[in-house]
């Protein structure tokens, strides 16, 4: 098998929302038993859609930081 590439700093915060969000969700356990294929269409559906709006709410937080200075 081929080596495991370097996570980029971005690929780490998304990839610790990604756990942080399917343990809002109840799912972390699911996660950890059988891995995220382990889930359902919908229920990962449900992760990437909030991580997709705490991703536009960041960048909306950051850009009013910037408009402010």
């Amino acid at each position: 098998m081929g080596q495991k590439k370097e996570l980029t700093e971005a690929e780490k915060r998304d990839l610790a929302m990604k756990y942080e969000i399917a343990a809002e969700l109840g799912l972390l356990e699911k996660v950890e038993q059988l891995g995220w294929k382990g889930l359902t269409a919908k229920e990962s559906g449900r992760i990437g859609g909030i991580m997709g709006r705490r991703k536009i709410e960041a960048r909306k937080q950051e850009q009013n930081k910037e408009e402010n200075k």
